[in-house]
């Protein structure tokens, strides 16, 4: 298989991570606005012109545009008319992450070039998209992925055809995060020069329950010898700092940013206890199960997390981790109480945890799957191989 990636967005981070240094297919951006890049949105308005397809990919921009009178609607059949047009050559499938406004662009090109559509479907595309929408993509799509099954479970109940929504975990390469050296020292908290060190990455969002976080530092005894550490940006980093300020706890917290992976690594392996405060925010918002769990878990690092769906089917509670109610300050400040003042549960729930990710979640066996799902059927594959041969 051969791979073209469009991306809606161009980059905004100052650096990339190793793996992304790895990637060989071609990369083309779309327009982020169609006033960015006239010509080619004039392009492929005329290109559509000779399409079949173009009566129906109108159609279902209509309906939609109906229930939905966004300059984002207009702005994504745009970035479908510009897709369908720059498309190489040869090109057969479409496939998209995320169900949201990706998608939407997606369903629209696939109906102006005929083309099947597939799609990976994560979390705030899923939990906050309107229920007409899920149903009509679920509809259309051939086939979806998803990387919970709390997620599998609700977008089967809106599929007309239930067996083409599948479960495939994200997974993780442990060639990146390979078993850490040593064990950790057996820090108490009872020692002002050796406090337990927690560790939280993430962007600074309200789906991450950082302010319940802060207030739950807040909350653990005075006596408690403790340090924080904030891995990640994000828009609400300045209120955070600030709230910090507020609780009296500014000087035990440090905001490291935006990190490349190898510092993410060794903070992993320096930090005594993860926690993750994830919460569902008032528009429904919420993560499935964050990539940073598991990261922490293949490190050995014990984790304290809120019981949301996606995060049960990786932390199971006093066995792998500890899980407390979301939004509950005073259950999260008494976890990490325990955690911190018990070194031998942190390194009983490390070492589980840690056999947990490295049997259930390693990376290879989703990519098989995938890659089996995206490859062309038998005799399609021969056929394609017979073209190009030809002279």
């Amino acid at each position: 298989m051969q791979f073209c990636i469009f991306s809606l967005r161009n980059p905004t981070d100052d650096r990339a991570h190793p793996v992304h240094r790895e990637i060989r297919a071609r990369v083309t951006y779309l327009p982020e606005y169609l006033y960015h890049a006239p010509p080619r949105v004039l392009r492929g308005v005329w290109a559509a012109r000779r399409r079949a397809g173009l009566r129906a990919a109108c159609a279902a921009w209509l309906r939609d545009l109906r229930r939905d009178p966004t300059a984002n609607r207009v702005r994504r059949l745009g970035q479908a008319l510009v897709l369908a047009n720059e498309l190489p050559a040869g090109v057969r499938h479409l496939h998209v992450h995320f169900l949201h406004t990706p998608a939407s662009v997606v369903r629209y090109a696939a109906l102006l070039t005929g083309l099947p559509w597939t799609c990976s479907a994560h979390a705030k595309d899923i939990w906050t998209l309107p229920e007409w929408e899920k149903r009509e993509k679920l509809a259309e799509c051939r086939w979806l992925v998803t990387c919970t099954e709390a997620n599998r479970r609700h977008l089967r109940a809106l599929a007309p055809h239930p067996d083409r929504v599948e479960l495939i975990y994200h997974g993780l390469d442990f060639s990146r995060f390979p078993e850490p050296p040593g064990e950790r020292p057996p820090r108490d908290g009872t020692q002002a020069e050796a406090p337990v060190v927690l560790l939280s990455v993430g962007r600074a969002v309200e789906k991450k329950g950082y302010e319940d976080l802060l207030a739950a530092l807040a909350a653990l005894p005075a006596a408690c010898s403790w340090r924080f550490v904030h891995v990640g940006g994000g828009p609400l980093l300045p209120r955070l700092q600030e709230r910090a300020r507020r609780l009296g706890i500014a000087e035990r917290v440090r905001w490291l940013g935006p990190q490349p992976q190898e510092e993410v690594l060794r903070q992993y392996r320096t930090a005594d206890l993860f926690v993750l405060a994830c919460r569902i925010t008032g528009d429904g918002d919420r993560d499935g199960l964050p990539n940073v769990l598991l990261e922490a878990q293949s490190q050995k690092l014990p984790c304290v997390s809120t019981r949301l769906p996606g995060i049960r089917e990786l932390v199971e509670d006093e066995r792998t981790g500890l899980l407390v109610p979301e939004g509950d300050v005073a259950a999260l400040a008494g976890a990490l109480a325990r955690m911190v003042r018990d070194p031998s549960l942190r390194q009983r729930l490390a070492d589980a945890g840690f056999r947990r990710v490295r049997t259930a979640f390693a990376l290879e066996s989703g990519i098989e799957r995938l890659a089996a799902k995206l490859a062309p059927p038998p005799a399609l594959a021969a056929a394609l191989e017979g073209l190009r041969s030809l002279p």
